[in-house]
């Protein structure tokens, strides 16, 4: 079974981000900086006030003076961390400094997924006081989120400690941002489950009530009886969507133990246990045997989650890898 858990298992890398999509947010970063952007009514005047009032300031005279025009002064940066924590996103830099005039440079003292102390060097920048001065807070606001996720999965790897089950992120992302925040969960030590919609059939409880299958009010206060106690109507389900998408694995949400016989029986490549306690789960695993792969998920903490190691689960998700996050604290220290 961890053979067939492992052909489940993809990490974004760096290499997998579109610079497309990657240039658009930072456009759009921008553009809410200088230009308003989100707003009804643009505002009239735009651009960074702050440092054009003090343009004079970024100019030094030539040396020659025959020159009557002056030129940009030079400047470093050093982006700083204030904590410990794991770096990510430093690769968006140099196309977050491309986004601005004054042809700014980078160079990286670390690599993404790089564990680094209070007070070390990430980044230093060169270039044009005021691109650097305009950029700042875009390239803080990336790089500050992206590290605190990847450092709070580094967290869940750490108290996890059982290396046969992998830690998994899920779909409960900022909307706009999925994909640079399941790569910095891959930078944290975690694995990427769904990217979307698109690249595995699920059935979770609403699919189910979609298709009339489950438990639903009946007379005199009864239950009817769930698709998962009916064997015939999941496997149909099941055997409908490998049909339709048979490259792709099906997975099934249970709630109950009494539910997986059934989910068996269709051939679900993976079982998910929603809310199950870690005795609960170890029965499973044992009524499971090896026979589909196992996910546990709900109400997954990093105080929580050390109860799960040792189990025999082959996944754990969670979405607290993304949204229980804090940013990291960065700093851009400005060279005298």
């Amino acid at each position: 079974m961890r053979a067939a858990a492992a052909r489940l298992l993809h990490r974004l890398t760096w290499a997998d981000l579109d610079p497309v999509y990657l240039r658009r947010l930072i456009a759009m970063a921008r553009d809410e900086d200088l230009a308003g952007l989100g707003l009804r009514i643009r505002p009239g005047r735009t651009g960074d006030q702050s440092t054009s009032a003090l343009a004079g300031a970024w100019l030094r005279p030539a040396k020659s003076a025959a020159t009557r025009s002056s030129r940009p002064r030079f400047a470093q940066a050093d982006l700083v961390a204030r904590e410990a924590l794991v770096a990510c996103g430093l690769p968006l830099i140099p196309l977050i400094l491309s986004a601005y005039p004054g042809r700014a440079k980078v160079r990286f003292r670390v690599r993404d997924g790089g564990a680094v102390a209070a007070g070390d060097v990430l980044a230093t920048l060169s270039g044009h006081p005021a691109s650097l001065l305009a950029a700042e807070r875009v390239i803080l606001n990336f790089i500050q989120r992206l590290s605190g996720i990847a450092t709070h999965t580094r967290g869940f790897v750490t108290a996890l400690g059982d290396r046969h089950t992998h830690l998994l992120d899920t779909r409960k992302t900022t909307p706009g941002h999925r994909m640079l925040e399941k790569y910095a969960v891959a930078c944290g030590g975690g694995w990427n489950h769904r990217l979307g919609l698109f690249d595995r059939v699920m059935l979770k409880d609403n699919h189910l009530a979609v298709l009339g299958f489950t438990t639903a009010p009946a007379a005199k206060g009864r239950l009817s009886p769930s698709p998962l106690q009916r064997p015939s109507a999941l496997a149909s389900a099941v055997a409908a969507s490998r049909r339709a998408a048979p490259a792709l694995p099906v997975e099934v949400e249970v709630d109950a133990l009494a539910q997986i016989p059934a989910v068996l029986a269709a051939g679900a490549d993976v079982i998910l246990l929603d809310n199950f306690t870690p005795a609960q789960i170890r029965r499973a695993v044992a009524l499971i045997a090896g026979r589909a792969c196992t996910e546990a998920s709900g109400g997954i903490t990093l105080q929580r989650i050390s109860r799960y190691a040792g189990l025999g689960l082959s996944f754990i998700s969670t979405g607290a890898l993304v949204h229980h996050s804090v940013w990291g604290d960065i700093g851009l220290d400005w060279r005298p």
